[in-house]
């Protein structure tokens, strides 16, 4: 029987790569690198995907109203993480982190380059292709840096700080390049720079695969060969079901795209409830640790509410930078969709900043549920912002300056750094030892649940001011926020181990 070079690797790296990176494992520079080019190809084509939606059939769009633009823009990301749930399943159970990773990479690439093309057919497969590719690829490449380390290594913090510099450093760079391409050539020249992107993502993975560890051909909790092959026999005859079933139902002219939309933000609803169900009801489950899942729930939601905030940092505020903001700083001109960088390059900036404080300020620094309660009112913040230059004025017949836009970006880049890093903490110390394994899912599933419903919510932008809009949804989440706050005192009780 033959063997696959993957087989035959040892699955831990060379010892001599221990320090390689910054003092950190070499690994970490592989995985890191794919994660600059993967955030550059998913966030750089989101930066301009709402922009083609919207723009007019006669200049390469395809036609949408803003709200339905954001709309199945937000259906996509709902999709994207709700997928994200059974990718790590594959990856525990059938692939392994290394294969789940490397066919969810082609994947991606194969769907940018299908958006590539000038046809709206190749559009729909080309965001079906990266949502199923992304599902696969997002869940285990933090598992797998994870895995660089032993337990007690002390430089496991610092290592992650620089996995998450370089998801922000792509995220930073993808809008500028595909941008630049939408606003000059077409939107599809965009989304062919996000396709070379991740396919230089793949190359180095493949050619630093050596310096991982625990690659190897099999899954770490593989199923036993029959129930594997049960299972895969299963996953093949319900994708080939569902596909068929919503063929037929598009066909018959039931399964319309707003419908769709209305679906998958159903979905994104029932799942968690499902889930904490689960998790509350087992027995596997001890008192104490219920105990500490009630807490969570709080928190869940509190990124649910922030994350409605930011993920429209690519929907209704790029539309509204499209259309009521001044492109040019300085003089200089620059495409609508090079805002979305500044999100980027202020995580870059100010994630240093913010871990020095907590440093210097030790055990006085906050309680994770206050970090992330100021988290959600900086989101909050940040849309209320806006209030202040679209009030007075309708359509688009005014121009904002550019500072308003750079301005509330500043304030959801802070607040996430704030949010995302003590929620995720959070979550892996609060989950119950017998769900340990998906706490990643459980976090997946705050993001989808907040897609989906910014999916149905952004349907009211363009039909409602923009004052009301940002006004409303900001006061939501600084009421939220300020919610979170007001119970710091019983979170604190409840959450031990978190501090």
């Amino acid at each position: 029987m033959s063997h696959t070079a993957t087989d035959t690797e040892p699955t831990q790296p060379p010892p001599c790569d221990d320090h390689a990176f910054f003092g950190q494992p070499r690994g970490l520079m592989t995985l890191s690198g794919l994660e600059v080019w993967e955030r550059f190809s998913f966030l750089g084509m989101q930066a301009i995907l709402v922009l083609y939606f919207a723009d007019t059939v006669a200049r390469g769009g395809m036609g949408m109203e803003p709200g339905t633009a954001a709309s199945v823009s937000a259906a996509y990301g709902t999709l994207v993480y709700l997928v994200s749930v059974a990718g790590g399943w594959l990856a525990d159970r059938i692939l392994g982190s290394y294969r789940a990773v490397l066919y969810g990479g082609i994947l991606i690439a194969c769907g940018h380059y299908a958006m590539a093309v000038p046809s709206d057919a190749m559009t729909w497969t080309g965001l079906g292709l990266i949502s199923a590719g992304t599902g696969l690829l997002k869940p285990n490449v933090a598992t797998m840096v994870g895995k660089l380390y032993r337990t007690a290594d002390e430089r496991r913090d610092a290592g992650f700080a620089l996995y998450y510099m370089g998801i922000n450093i792509g995220a930073f760079l993808g809008p500028l390049v595909t941008g630049w391409l939408g606003d000059h050539a077409s939107w599809h020249w965009g989304f062919s720079a996000a396709a070379v992107g991740m396919t230089l993502g793949l190359i180095q993975y493949v050619l630093g695969r050596r310096h991982l560890a625990g690659r190897k051909h099999s899954a770490e909790f593989a199923l036993e060969p029959a129930p594997m092959r049960r299972a895969v026999r299963l996953i093949v005859i319900g994708a080939v079901v569902v596909a068929a079933v919503a063929t037929a139902l598009a066909l018959a002219g039931w399964l319309t795209m707003g419908r769709f939309v209305d679906l998958l933000t159903l979905v994104s609803v029932i799942a968690p409830v499902v889930y904490f169900a689960v998790m509350f009801r087992s027995p596997r489950v001890t008192g104490e640790e219920r105990g500490r899942l009630r807490p969570y729930v709080v928190l869940f939601l509190a990124s649910v509410v922030f994350n409605f905030i930011l993920f429209q940092a690519y929907s209704t505020m790029m539309l509204l930078a499209s259309t009521n903001a001044r492109t040019e700083i300085l003089g200089f001109h620059f495409p609508a969709s090079w805002y979305a960088s500044a999100l980027g390059a202020f995580e870059v900036a100010l994630a240093p900043v913010v871990a020095a404080v907590w440093a210097r300020m030790g055990p006085r620094q906050p309680h994770a549920s206050n970090k992330i309660a100021i988290g959600v009112i900086l989101g909050g913040l940040s849309f209320l912002l806006m209030v202040l230059p679209t009030s007075g004025h309708t359509g688009d017949t005014y121009r904002m300056a550019a500072w308003w836009i750079v301005g509330s970006y500043l304030l959801l880049g802070l607040g996430d750094i704030l949010l995302e890093t003590s929620g995720m903490s959070a979550t892996t110390k609060l989950a119950p030892k017998a769900f340990a394994s998906q706490t990643m899912a459980l976090w997946f599933l705050s993001l989808a649940l907040a897609n989906g419903i910014q999916a149905q919510v952004v349907k009211l932008y363009g039909e409602v001011s923009n004052p009301a809009y940002f006004g409303v949804n900001g006061a939501i989440a600084v009421v939220a926020g300020v919610a979170v706050v007001a119970a710091a005192p019983w979170l604190k009780r409840t959450m031990h181990p978190v501090h």
